[in-house]
């Protein structure tokens, strides 16, 4: 999958369109992420003997075909692209700017 925890990304479809945020979950099997403070939804908890009814907010997961990454060298919502190191470990990096975007992660 090419959007990985910590990457801030543009939402492109649905209500929450032309929004960002970082994205705090991914769930690789079923190809999709959870962003902060994006596609909330609301749960309401019935009451018991012990608590009071309640409503939950939180955030619902998405497709990862509706979020772009923002590059952090050209701050443009960019696809991804991969490069191959001399290592052979493979890169992700920037189509528009050919610039890595895992440089903040690798200086670690």
């Amino acid at each position: 999958m090419k959007v990985k925890m910590n990457d801030n990304v543009l939402i492109i479809t649905g209500k929450d369109r032309n929004k960002t945020g970082k994205v705090t979950k991914v769930v690789s099997k079923s190809q999709k992420v959870v962003v902060e403070k994006v596609n909330m939804r609301t749960k309401h908890i019935k009451k018991t003997q012990t608590s009071p009814g309640s409503k939950i907010q939180f955030e619902a997961a998405m497709a990862v075909s509706n979020v772009k990454v923002i590059c952090p060298n050209c701050k443009k919502a960019t696809r991804v692209g991969y490069k191959k190191l001399e290592s052979g470990k493979k890169q992700r990096t920037c189509k528009k700017c050919n610039e890595a975007l895992d440089k903040a992660s690798t200086k670690k």
